[in-house]
């Protein structure tokens, strides 16, 4: 591994479900408006590090720029 790779960041490897997710979904977005399973995309995409949850536990804040995208 070379140390350009590690001050940029690992890659994080997104399926197709998930990349339709954060395009469909660019701005932060309140947990409740979501189904269930786009719950349970986001909660996968939290894990990833993708999607944050904000201090108020209501909302998910985009953690990507918009030129990874």
């Amino acid at each position: 591994m070379k140390i350009v790779q590690l001050l940029t960041g690992l890659p994080t490897t997104i399926t197709n479900e998930e990349l339709k997710f954060i395009k469909r979904h660019r701005e932060n977005i309140t947990i409740n408006s979501l189904d269930e399973h786009d719950q349970w995309v986001a909660q996968n995409l939290v894990r990833k590090g993708v999607y944050s949850i904000s201090k108020d536990s209501r909302t998910l804040v985009n953690n990507l720029n918009e030129d990874n995208t």
